[in-house]
């Protein structure tokens, strides 16, 4: 293609993905309007103040931003036990397709970057974008498991604030309206972990058992839906094969481990020194399941307000607009910038890959 025409083509390409997509994108624009908007009521700072900014030990930002690019790397490497039972891919290509995911996640609205990694990482006649998804999934399942689990036990080792308050910020939510949620969420995951485990240990008795009751409704639907979740279940296949679930398991401890110290760490650099590490393991669980629902493209609002929520319960409102609100904002800049920045390397990368 000559050169000349690329720019219109790239543009063309913007304007027909803004044409497919101006739906969810629009409703992304009003979700972190209202959140701006709620953080506003709530008197939750967006961007701290510069005395509140003055506390920050400087040095913590580069520290944390290793932390979390290895923490990003653990993350996407544990990928490799998922695939390896169905088909084994290299790992640096492994390594590319996340990073590429990281930063489709962070771009999009609405989780729309989780179709990246399944349709990246297929191959065809070895590895099936349903296969992978499966895989996807099941990694899903057990990170909701262990952010919920660790949420769970974090919430009895560390002591809340007694009473809690009645807001988080100026918003008028009680912050005991969060280890409700917490125990809310160990419940579905353990069931979601339930179902697809049975689905991939007994899938002839589960695949029927879907049809005869789905197909009350439509025999159709109750085809299709089992048929789909029988490939999900196959994402389960690392399970009992310890040379795989073993590593998996241990990697996804390393990386909630990292995750939980990092944000331990730079919430006790920028100013929020009597902040305990259980404490910092049940913010990280609030973050984790405020990330699950509907999101604007950087997560923006609901990354803030998750953060704000998991301080209400353990630090008193001066310290969370101030100190707090420092550690939220670098730890915003830096997730979301480190994701982005891998993202468009893995991408540019990507598109020079060739297996070996």
């Amino acid at each position: 293609m000559p050169v000349s025409e690329l720019p219109a083509t790239r543009r063309g390409s913007a304007i027909l993905f803004l044409r497919r997509h101006w739906v969810p994108l629009s409703a992304s624009l009003l979700v972190a309007g209202g959140f701006f908007w709620l953080m506003h009521q709530g008197a939750l700072p967006v961007l701290p103040d510069a005395a509140a900014q003055r506390q920050m030990s400087w040095a913590a930002i580069p520290l944390y931003a290793l932390l979390f690019t290895v923490q990003l790397v653990v993350r996407a490497a544990r990928w490799y036990w998922l695939l390896a039972p169905i088909h084994k891919v290299d790992m640096r290509r492994i390594l590319l397709v996340s990073f590429v995911f990281y930063g489709a996640t962070v771009a999009l609205p609405f989780r729309m970057g989780e179709a990246v990694r399944p349709a990246l990482i297929r191959q065809k006649d070895k590895l099936s974008a349903w296969a992978a998804t499966g895989t996807v999934a099941a990694e899903r399942v057990v990170d909701g498991l262990f952010a919920s689990l660790i949420l769970f036990f974090s919430l009895q080792l560390a002591q809340p604030l007694d009473p809690l308050p009645d807001t988080i910020g100026g918003l008028p939510v009680p912050a005991a309206l969060v280890p409700q949620a917490a125990y809310s969420a160990v419940a579905l995951f353990a069931i979601l972990f339930v179902a697809i485990l049975v689905f991939y240990l007994w899938r002839n008795w589960a695949r029927r058992t879907t049809e005869r009751v789905i197909g009350i409704a439509s025999p159709k639907l109750a085809t299709w839906l089992a048929e789909k979740v029988d490939r999900l279940a196959d994402g389960f296949r690392f399970l009992p094969q310890w040379r795989y679930s073993l590593p998996f398991l241990l990697a996804t401890a390393v990386y909630w481990f990292l995750n939980a110290f990092g944000m331990w760490f730079l919430m006790r650099a920028a100013g929020l020194e009597q902040i305990e590490f259980a404490e910092a393991m049940a913010i990280m669980g609030v973050l984790s399941l405020g990330m699950l629902v509907p999101n604007a493209p950087g997560f923006f609002g609901t990354f803030q307000i998750s953060v704000y929520a998991g301080l209400a319960m353990y630090r008193p409102a001066h310290e969370i607009v101030a100190a707090g609100s420092v550690a939220v904002f670098w730890m915003y800049v830096l997730q979301v910038g480190l994701n982005l920045l891998g993202g468009i390397i893995a991408t540019v990368s990507e598109v020079r890959y060739r297996p070996g």
